[in-house]
């Protein structure tokens, strides 16, 4: 099979991997790639939100099955526009997106199917959205509120305000992060307590199947601390959600979504990523996202055991129910590496260090997010989030340790990364 993969980051080269070991696959391309994929695959120069382009090339290079990695090109209408070719095609439609691509959307979707999530306002202005919070509905002053951009911010359009005044402080600066059209409108809700967890699943608008559960480390600083990121590191470990836990998300929201998604007319065939707060009174959506996250991808795709690519046809098929999809036992861990600067403008241009040393560690994997190579063949950072050190482990403080030791091997000027991945 010839496989396309639309995407240029470490959850695309996680893909192409996974692709690659697949008995299948006869030629991977990516589009638009990077330089660390580009050793994998071949590097189509068309940018994921040119969708008629690469319509065009699936159907001119005769592509047998396209893989969607980002939320944007899910959001311009991808897949809707590659079935309307009948191109096989692996990723939610336009409408379906939506629960990602629109905040307030979500959170009407979540009231209108009782899924429990935290409570919340949608404000078409910045005046509103001071005057809700003026109102009380959050409570007084003191209450931390979570102020969200509605539309698309690549991570960065959400601020958890600590009080009142650092609400407003958000509000007035969320079009200057977030962008003008992702602020068009406002998202406030209460603040959640408890310990966040991220539940990925495949689906073929019928049958569902749950992936191993991951947790995200977002912010730039260790304990947390400092700006929102697109991630600095993942851990994948059975033990972030016991059995009990998994069964009642199963039924108080898995099913819930999955179901009231058909009944509103866009079933969800692809991936559906459940954002998660486990609290006091049991687990509450953070937020849904309609594709693989990213460093996620990393720690899941490294213990799939199953053929990606039968996968990708039972969710085709509709027959996700009659495949059984294994996983290895033990845990992972990915340490993102980044440049200077990152999350504002980032540094880019500089050579990268020890890539070789560090692919020789055991049961490591090196994924390239923000690479490109020089005119003399050297790695470069041409990224924020530059490389994903990624490694397993029978139990997670040895698959931290591991991915760890290969981050000793990598060098360049300005690099930074968290020590705290897992703690």
């Amino acid at each position: 099979m010839k496989i396309l993969v639309v995407g240029s980051g470490g959850r695309e080269h996680a893909l192409c991997y996974s692709f690659k070991k697949s008995k299948k696959a006869e030629k991977i391309f990516c589009a638009n790639g990077n330089a660390g994929i580009g050793e994998i695959a071949e590097l189509v120069d068309i940018k994921p939100d040119e969708i008629e382009k690469l319509a065009d090339f699936a159907e001119s290079n005769a592509i047998d099955l396209t893989f969607v990695g980002g939320e944007t090109s899910l959001a311009l209408g991808i897949v809707d526009e590659f079935e309307k070719r009948n191109l096989k095609i692996v990723g939610v439609s336009q409408k379906a997106a939506q629960l990602e691509s629109s905040k307030s959307f979500a959170k009407d979707f979540m009231a209108r199917h009782n899924i429990p999530t935290a409570k919340y306002k949608t404000a078409f202005s910045t005046d509103e959205a001071k005057e809700i919070l003026e109102s009380g509905f959050f409570g007084d002053e003191n209450v931390p509120v979570v102020v969200k951009a509605d539309g698309l911010a690549a991570g960065k359009g959400v601020v958890v305000a600590a009080d009142r005044s650092k609400a407003v402080e958000a509000i007035e600066e969320l079009e200057s992060i977030a962008g003008q059209d992702a602020a068009e409108k406002i998202v406030l809700e209460e603040t959640l307590f408890g310990s966040e967890v991220s539940l990925i699943l495949f689906a073929d608008g019928e049958n569902f199947s749950l992936m191993p559960p991951v947790r995200d480390h977002k912010r730039i600083g260790e304990g947390d601390s400092g700006a929102n990121t697109g991630g600095m590191g993942t851990v994948s470990d059975r033990k972030l959600l016991s059995e009990e836990q998994t069964t009642k998300i199963v039924g108080e929201i898995i099913k819930p979504t999955l179901e009231g998604a058909k009944a509103d007319g866009f079933p969800i065939r692809g991936i559906l990523f459940l954002g998660l707060m486990m609290t006091d009174s049991g687990a509450k959506v953070l937020e849904y996202n309609v594709r693989f996250g990213d460093p996620e991808t990393q720690v899941i795709l490294i213990q799939l055991k199953t053929d990606l690519v039968e996968i990708c046809e039972a969710i085709l098929a509709q027959s996700l129910d009659k495949i059984l999809i294994e996983w290895q036992t033990g845990s992972a861990a990915c340490v993102v590496l980044a440049s200077r600067h990152y999350p504002n403008k980032p540094q880019t241009g500089d050579i990268i260090y020890g890539l070789d040393l560090a692919r020789r560690h055991e049961n490591t994997e090196i994924f390239h997010a923000g690479t490109a190579k020089d005119e003399r063949g050297n790695f470069i950072t041409s990224g924020g989030r530059v490389l994903g050190v990624t490694a397993t482990g029978e139990g997670l403080s040895a698959a931290i340790s591991r991915a760890y030791e290969a981050v000793k091997d990598i060098s360049w000027n300005g690099l930074q990364y968290r020590r705290d991945i897992g703690r």
